[in-house]
């Protein structure tokens, strides 16, 4: 991405993804060429079955989480696609991943199973140097896909600012005016299953950036059913100098929950404890890699805390980290794997908080520049 559109959204959820799809239209259209590819290549799901399973989900969706499905309903309606297919897009974590899970089970030994998904971090305001609390990741996923920065004004004078891909609803990665913050990580587990049916991965991520409470926002993470497995880090800010984060890891049958240490907590693409959970991780290839990424970023972390306090470009500094490259912090398409698996940071976001910022790079950032944006 050479930069990252910014789409100003307001009014009901079927006017703000008709919004979206209109803005975003050609865009969308790439991602959707993207994907169905992927499907294929990756997942090994043809047109047809992904378009069977996404009308499986799309009926339930729509009469379960009506506004998410109006905005999905919109961003088809404003980009001219058909509804299914952007359904299938806005569906593509649990499409991917029970494939993902499936692979990996069948080819532990073998060929890998594909998977990335971001190193996540949070600094609560004892350890950075300004006494606000920031959180943030790098987003290590397709090179190619299509990504925006969202700003929402809803009804009730909530705004939201977030990243999310073109054509798939609400947002992803961001931060509202009530202080709450949200990064995530793809998890995967040996019962990940789509034809659960439940609460999609992005119309939770949504509804944790709709929160205006850190109780609210691990409910709309955690409640109901989940089909697919999903780390969500949630941050927020109260009085200055105050503040909170939890790490929810969400398994389909149950979840974990993680809290700092020493002011600081990070995370990646694996379980704590799975074992816990009654789970294992189909995980193979450089899916290793989960794990020193996540050391590095604690460790990191842990002696920029030891030196003084963490600012903005201590955690810009952290996240451009090569440590371990290609598989590093700061993620560039390995050479060793196959093509369609040569993942990258795909864009890296740092929010603060309490200042309602979020400084973004449109790409890596080891190469790219970070924008700031206000919610």
């Amino acid at each position: 991405m050479s930069n990252l559109a910014l789409l100003r959204l307001a009014g009901t959820p079927a006017a703000m993804g008709e919004a979206h799809g209109r803005a975003a239209a050609a865009a969308i259209a790439h991602n959707l060429e993207i994907y169905f590819g992927r499907f294929t290549d990756e997942a090994r799901l043809d047109r047809a079955e992904v378009l069977r399973r996404a009308d499986r989900y799309w009926t339930v969706m729509r009469s379960q989480w009506p506004d998410f499905a109006a905005m999905v309903g919109g961003i088809a309606t404003g980009a001219r696609q058909p509804p299914l297919e952007i359904a299938a897009l806005n569906l593509r974590y649990e499409l991917l991943y029970t494939e993902f899970s499936r692979i990996g089970q069948a080819d532990l030994g073998g060929v890998p199973s594909p998977a990335g998904e971001c190193t996540a971090f949070a600094v609560l305001p004892e350890a950075s140097d300004d006494g606000h609390l920031r959180m943030g990741q790098n987003w290590d996923w397709i090179p190619d896909v299509a990504g925006l920065m969202v700003h929402v004004t809803r009804s009730d004078g909530l705004r939201i600012l977030c990243f999310t891909e073109a054509g798939i609803a609400g947002g992803k990665i961001g931060l509202n005016s009530a202080g709450i913050g949200l990064a995530v990580n793809g998890l995967l587990s040996n019962v990940d299953d789509w034809r659960r049916l439940g609460k999609p991965f992005h119309a939770r991520t949504w509804d944790v950036l709709c929160s205006t409470t850190l109780e609210g926002a691990v409910q709309a993470a955690t409640g109901g059913i989940r089909s697919c497995s999903a780390n969500f880090l949630i941050g927020k800010a109260d009085a200055p100098g105050a503040g909170a984060a939890i790490d929810v890891e969400a398994a389909p049958l149950g979840y974990c929950t993680y809290q700092p240490t020493a002011g600081i907590l990070a995370h990646a693409n694996h379980f704590r404890d799975p074992d816990s959970l009654g789970i294992w991780q189909p995980l193979v290839e450089d899916k290793r890699s989960t794990y020193h990424r996540c050391e590095r970023m604690e460790r990191r972390l842990a002696d920029a805390t030891a030196d003084g306090v963490i600012s903005a470009e201590t955690l810009i500094e952290i996240l451009r980290d090569h440590d371990g490259s290609p598989d590093s912090i700061c993620r560039h398409p390995n050479p060793a794997l196959p093509a369609a698996e040569r993942y990258a940071t795909v864009t890296s976001a740092i929010m603060d908080l309490h200042a309602g910022r979020m400084l973004v790079s449109p790409g890596s950032p080891c190469e790219n520049a970070y924008n700031e944006h206000i919610v």
